[in-house]
């Protein structure tokens, strides 16, 4: 179905037009006339599957310009995700009166609040920055019509389940509640009972939780072989952008400080950064100024760069999603992506479990550890030249 199609007003339909908005992805076919006619949402959709955009456009509709008040209130778990979304909502309704604004950890609060003061319609926020908002009275309620908890298994997993609840529990009134989210853990189910009223449900998820546009490489390496591997393996392959990602702060520092010999159009981005300097290195990559960024997971979830041809695991991830989240950074939209993951020794029984589980039909560049009798256990092995092959490898069945 086409955005044509749907009655939409034409300032958001130019807008959309201008932003290359023509057919709807599977998720906003499926959520906009929920979402329109008022009903309570819980959807599950993978990442990269235009979420943003399925929530923006209907709730810019709900929006009255003429009441200077919240109406909309977006929840994200990361400053990051928090700038993208007011990002596209502010696209979608540049030829409307409607004002979005996000507020998040890092940035000056004065400006935050002298903002929120002169008028705000939709509110995009991370948990942490709304809380102490609300807790000084600086922020009203009483005029929401419409709550979205975006990626809520992540603002879940890093403990916000109590300060969700209590936010929600601030918004007194009857009011609309849209959640979404890429896995269903328990307490994912809890936060939909507690804050959802007789909702929809809709799941895009498929049983191969791993999307079909990506192609999944792995690679066999010690630890001492790895950077060398992985050079070489950017050098030969048609990189238009890549998300290098790691385990940790320091192990991104320490990579950074040794790759950017080898490539220009360096960047890294992780937690320990300031505010500034992660908004500016994010405006960078996204503008292509920066073509190779090393990350932390910080750079993991729900955000949308749209030119990024590969993703690097440094490490194998920690964490049942972590997998699925960061190569979900390619391939989005429809468009065919890469994901090369780097194994150790140590990481072999961790990789089997992650293959079964996410249904993943592994490419091997070099020797497949997986197969029986291929690294006995207790013995060094010589390990073959890595030899990428222009991101060919050969495919095998599933361990």
């Amino acid at each position: 179905m086409k955005f044509s199609e749907l009655g939409i007003p034409s300032d958001i339909l130019k807008s959309l037009e201008t932003m290359g908005y023509e057919d709807m992805t599977p998720v906003q076919e499926a959520a906009y006339p929920i979402i329109s006619d008022g009903h309570d949402l819980c959807a599950l959709a993978e990442t990269g599957s235009g979420k943003t955009a399925a929530c923006a456009i209907p709730l810019i509709q709900k929006v009255d310009p003429e009441l200077n008040a919240i109406q909309g209130l977006v929840i994200v778990p990361t400053r990051e995700l928090c700038i993208q979304y007011v990002t596209e909502i502010q696209k979608i309704s540049k030829k409307t009166n409607v004002i979005p604004f996000a507020v998040y950890g890092g940035f000056d609060k004065d400006i935050d609040i002298a903002k929120l003061k002169h008028g705000v319609h939709i509110l995009v926020a991370t948990p942490g920055r709304l809380l102490d908002y609300l807790y000084s009275g600086v922020l009203s309620f009483k005029h929401v019509k419409c709550a979205i908890l975006d990626e809520a298994d992540e603002l879940l997993k890093v403990g916000f389940l109590e300060d969700i609840e209590f936010i929600m529990s601030c918004i007194l009134h009857e009011h609309q509640t849209l959640l979404f989210s890429a896995t269903m853990p328990e307490d994912i189910k809890t936060l939909a009972h507690d804050c959802l009223r007789d909702p929809k449900h809709i799941s895009l998820i498929t049983e191969r939780k791993a999307p079909e546009s990506i192609d999944h490489y792995f690679t066999y390496h010690h630890p001492k072989e790895k950077q060398a591997a992985l050079v070489k393996y950017l050098n030969e392959e048609d990189v238009k952008q890549v998300l290098i990602f790691c385990n940790a702060r320091h192990m991104v520092d320490k990579l950074f400080s040794s790759i950017r010999k080898d490539f220009e159009d360096v960047g890294y981005i992780h937690a320990g950064l300031s505010q500034d300097k992660r908004s500016s290195v994010f405006r960078q990559f996204k503008n292509m100024k920066i073509r190779y960024l090393l990350a932390s997971d910080v750079a993991g979830r729900g955000l949308d760069f749209s030119h990024v041809s590969h993703v690097v695991n440094w490490s194998l991830p920690r964490g049942k999603e972590l997998y699925t989240h960061r190569t979900g950074r390619t391939g989005r939209m429809g468009k065919k992506g890469k994901a090369l993951t780097f194994i150790t020794r140590h990481e072999l029984s961790d990789l089997r479990e992650l293959i079964n589980r996410n249904k993943i039909s592994p490419y091997w560049l070099g020797k497949d550890p997986l197969q029986k009798g291929s690294t006995p256990q207790g013995r060094k092995t010589r390990k073959r030249p890595f030899r990428p092959n222009r991101g060919m490898g050969k495919k095998v069945a599933k361990p």
